[in-house]
């Protein structure tokens, strides 16, 4: 069985921390994935990992033979990145993070426009609101929206997206309309799961700061969930200009006290580092911010 393989294999059970996860990751079968790891484990000559029912553990051998695979595996990606960055070519496996609903709605069409361009080029894309680490993980690059990037890694604004507050039509014909961000505790409001300060709606006006503690009659980790209430007459939102832009020129929600402005974010690209930057994450970078430079960005 092939030592490279192997040592990829058993990387990535640790980093996942189990067969499951490792399996998902590679993408691979769990059964391959325990074929592996047995047969480095009988090549060896000795228990790399303790498995129970609900974890696993590293053996102090197997936390040295982990390290060392790391290290090596590596070495060996660093070589390549140094010899396809030499020879320009635009090819091989992309590994991309990006948030779940702005990957659907704004990303899902360029990938095939990017591989019209570059036919050697292979993509994983994984949709996901949590904030992946890039180097640990194994990532190329990802996109994120955020007030500020993260400053350990390398970034590139493609576009700005706010956030706004909306409700349909019907809903303020049955319910009225707020004229001032307190008066958000008296309506019905669906939050957003992972919005930094929960129930704290926060806005700039034309006095200053305010915050609102809203009463949310349901909370979602999905934007979309959140726009698809709205649409259907339940309430208020506060979501980004990216997801109800569209809802907001075609009538179907209606933007509420716009002279109060909630937060702006910026839609970045990151990667982990400039040097030896492959050609396909160079050319990636290059293709999505020149992507974005045309309407409807900014928004």
């Amino acid at each position: 069985m092939d030592r490279f393989e192997e040592m990829r294999v058993y990387t990535a059970v640790v980093d996942a921390g189990s067969f499951v996860g490792a399996a998902d990751a590679l993408p691979m079968s769990k059964a391959a994935v325990s074929r592996y790891v047995a047969e480095l484990e009988s090549r060896l000559g000795v228990r790399l990992l303790h498995r129970t029912t609900r974890r696993l553990s590293l053996t102090e051998e197997g936390q040295l033979f982990y390290e060392r695979s790391r290290e090596l595996l590596a070495g060996v990606k660093g070589a390549e990145a140094e010899l396809s960055t030499r020879s320009g070519e635009v090819g091989g496996l992309l590994r991309i993070n990006a948030p779940l609903t702005f990957g659907i709605l704004h990303l899902s069409a360029l990938w095939g426009v990017f591989k019209a361009a570059h036919p050697n080029v292979l993509f994983d894309v994984t949709l996901a609101d949590r904030v992946v680490d890039l180097v640990d993980e194994g990532y190329d690059l990802a996109v994120r929206i955020a007030r500020l990037p993260d400053s350990t890694l390398v970034s590139k604004r493609l576009a700005r997206t706010r956030m706004v507050l909306a409700a349909s039509p019907e809903y303020l014909r049955q319910r009225g309309e707020p004229l001032h961000p307190h008066d958000l505790a008296q309506h019905a409001t669906i939050a957003y799961s992972y919005w930094s300060t929960r129930d704290e709606w926060q806005f700039d006006g034309p006095d200053g700061g305010v915050s609102v503690r809203t009463r949310p009659f349901m909370r979602t980790n999905n934007g979309d969930t959140c726009r698809a209430m709205a649409l259907a007459d339940h309430g208020i939102i506060l979501q980004p200009t990216f997801l109800v832009g569209d809802d907001l020129r075609a009538g179907k929600l209606v933007e509420l006290m716009p002279q109060y402005r909630s937060i702006e974010m910026g839609i970045y690209v990151v990667y982990p580092t400039r040097r030896h930057l492959l050609p396909r994450v160079r050319a990636l970078i290059d293709f999505l911010v020149e992507h974005f430079r045309e309407p409807p960005w900014p928004v």
